[in-house]
């Protein structure tokens, strides 16, 4: 349980500070209730179905069909629905809050605290099962989810869950720095050889058997400068002024 909460935490806290009006230990626990721990590779993890919905910037249409259960007038029924399928979980989290956002869910985006809040999942009808909103609450307290409810944050000391997220995503930028250092190290060698080269070819005089070739490339507006040219320069303005190309 610690290390599902410990991916989904730094998520659910992102988005309740975009202004998603889930609490993080709603969201939390009812992800656990719908997956049991294991979050699927459709990235879908509190059973939004598929319906009649029109693909938006976090849903691109894709579905999964899956054996659930549904509870119909009050009994337990084995049923194969149509599961939306995400890129990734944060895109599912964006699409379920506007699945919240409509008027239905009106008293779920209101709700003065998380209790209330699974509560109103239940009574707004996001879920048939009539324990839903007490299951969502029992979970919230034996793991002591509130603690993520706080939006004053850099306050409060920062969870081992946290705390292992955060080193996680230093660990990352750290390897990248390193190997960004390499890269701009090997770029400015190359930019160090590729300068003495150029010193290297270029000649301060104009060669005395290039001269006339020369004269006649500036008077033909060919070049505008005399001096810098390298060896190869000089000898092909020359084979052109030979051959009365210049």
């Amino acid at each position: 349980m610690d290390s599902f909460f410990a991916k989904l935490v730094p998520i659910a806290r992102q988005l309740y500070l975009e202004g998603s009006p889930i609490y993080p230990s709603v969201r939390l626990a009812q992800c656990w209730l719908e997956t049991g721990g294991n979050i699927p590779y459709w990235n879908n993890l509190a059973g939004y179905k598929g319906g009649s919905g029109v693909p938006n910037g976090y849903w691109k249409g894709a579905v999964v069909n899956k054996q659930t259960w549904e509870v119909i007038n009050g009994r337990r029924v084995d049923v194969v629905a149509t599961f939306r399928a995400y890129d990734s979980i944060y895109d599912f989290f964006k699409d379920q809050d506007l699945l919240f956002a409509r008027s239905r869910y009106t008293r779920v985006h209101e709700a003065k605290g998380p209790f209330e809040q699974a509560q109103m999942l239940l009574e707004c009808g996001y879920a048939t099962d009539p324990d839903y909103a007490k299951q969502i609450i029992a979970i919230i307290n034996e793991s002591g989810l509130t603690q993520y409810d706080s939006k004053n944050g850099g306050d409060e000391p920062m969870t081992a869950e946290e705390k292992k997220a955060f080193q996680d995503l230093m660990d990352q930028v750290k390897q990248l720095s390193t190997a960004l250092n390499v890269q701009t190290a090997a770029v400015a060698s190359l930019q160090v050889q590729a300068a003495q080269m150029l010193k290297h070819d270029q000649m301060d005089t104009v060669p005395a058997w290039a001269k006339d070739a020369v004269d006649a490339a500036v008077k033909a507006k060919l070049i505008d400068t005399t001096v810098g040219g390298s060896y190869d320069f000089y000898r092909l303005l020359t084979v052109l002024h030979r051959k009365k190309l210049i």
